[in-house]
C-alpha cells in the first residue's frame, strides 16, 4: 500500500502535535506526515513526542496559514506537491484572550482571529483543492468545535469563526462530491492544553472598563469563575481528539460532521430540536442566572462521570 501524504497545521503543541503523532506511529506505516508551525522554533516538543518517526514517517515545515507565500513555500516542498489528506488546525491567538465582552475587544483583533482560522483554511484550500480535484482523490479533515454549531456565551468571535468554518465546509462538501473528495468536520468539546490555560490567564487581565458594570460582572463572576470548572468537567485531551480523526481518515466512507464529545451532544440536540432557535439560548439563560446550584452540581457529577470512565478504561 502507497504511504499517504498528510499535511496537518498547528502542530508545535496541542491538538496538531497529537495528531501528527498518532500518525506517524501507525503501526502499518500508512501515512507520511508533514508536521507544520508557524514558528519552528518551537518544534522541540513535536521532535521529542515523535521519537523515531522523525525524518521516517514525519517530516517538520514551516506553514503560516496567513502568508500564501509561506503556504505556497511548503507545498513547493512537497514531492509532487501532493496532499492527499488535509487536517487542518486552526486555532486563534491565545495571547489575545479572544473570550469577554466584544465592548472591550478590538475590531483589529477579531479581524485576526478570522483571518487565522477562517480566511487560513480558504488561502490552504486554495492551493490544495485544484490538485485533489484533478486527480478526483482527497480528504479535508477540519478539527472545529461544538461552538461551529451553538454560540456560547462571551464566546462570540470564537463562535463566529467557527461558524463560517462549518457554513463554508457544508457548501464546499456539494461540489466535493462530485470529484469524489470527502471532507470532515471534527467537533470536539472542550479541549485541555496549554492553549486554553493562556486564554483563561488573558482573560482575567482584560480591561473590562469598556463595559457596563453587569456584563463585566457576568464575565467575571459568572463565565469565569466556572471556566477551569467546565473543562475539567467536559474537556478532552488532544490525544482523543486524535484517536478520532484516525477513525475517521481510515473509514472508507467518512461522515460529513462528527461530534466526538457525548456529554455534549445535550447541547447542540437543542438546537436541532426548535427550528425557531429560541429553546438552546432560553435553556442556557436559565441554566446560567436561575438556576447556577444546578448547573454547578451538574458539573461536579460530569466530572465524576468522567473519572470513573477514564478509570474503567485503564483498568480494562
Amino acid at each position: 500500500m502507497n504511504q499517504k501524504a498528510v499535511l496537518i497545521t498547528g502542530c508545535s503543541s496541542g491538538i496538531g502535535l497529537a495528531l501528527a503523532v498518532r500518525l506517524a506511529k501507525d503501526e502499518k506505516k500508512r501515512f507520511m506526515v508533514y508536521a507544520t508551525m508557524r514558528n519552528l522554533a518551537k518544534r522541540g516538543a513535536l521532535e521529542k513526542a515523535a521519537g523515531c518517526t522523525l525524518g521516517s514517517t514525519l517530516e517538520i515545515k514551516q506553514l503560516d496559514v496567513c502568508d500564501e507565500n509561506s503556504i505556497k513555500a511548503c507545498l513547493d516542498s512537497l514531492p509532487m506537491r501532493r496532499v492527499d489528506i488535509l487536517i487542518m488546525h486552526l486555532c486563534r491567538n491565545a495571547e489575545m484572550g479572544m473570550i469577554g465582552p466584544i465592548e472591550c475587544q478590538t475590531i483589529d483583533e477579531m479581524k485576526s482571529v478570522l483571518d487565522t482560522d477562517f480566511f487560513g483554511l480558504v488561502r490552504l484550500l486554495k492551493e490544495i483543492l485544484p490538485d485533489m480535484k484533478k486527480r478526483k482523490s482527497g480528504h479535508i479533515v477540519v478539527i472545529s468545535n461544538v461552538m461551529g454549531i451553538q454560540g456560547i456565551l462571551f464566546n462570540d468571535i470564537y463562535a463566529a469563526s467557527k461558524f463560517a468554518v462549518e457554513g463554508f465546509c457544508e457548501s464546499l462538501a456539494v461540489q466535493a462530491l462530485r470529484f469524489n473528495l470527502n471532507i470532515s468536520l471534527i467537533e470536539p468539546g472542550p479541549v485541555i492544553t496549554e492553549f486554553e490555560r493562556k486564554v483563561y490567564e488573558e482573560g482575567v487581565k482584560i480591561d473590562l472598563s469598556k463595559a457596563d458594570k453587569v456584563t463585566a460582572d457576568m464575565f467575571t463572576n459568572i463565565y469565569l469563575k466556572n471556566y477551569n470548572q467546565i473543562f475539567q468537567s467536559l474537556g478532552q485531551t488532544p490525544e482523543d481528539v486524535a484517536e478520532h480523526t484516525f477513525k475517521m481518515i481510515t473509514m472508507t466512507n467518512p461522515p460529513f460532521r462528527h461530534q466526538i464529545n457525548h456529554l455534549c451532544t445535550p447541547m447542540t440536540n437543542l438546537k436541532y430540536s426548535d427550528p425557531n432557535g429560541d429553546l438552546p439560548i432560553e435553556t442556557f439563560y436559565k441554566m446560567v442566572f436561575e438556576h447556577d446550584k444546578v448547573f454547578k452540581t451538574s458539573l461536579n457529577f460530569l466530572k465524576l462521570l468522567c473519572w470513573r470512565s477514564h478509570k474503567d478504561k485503564n483498568s480494562s
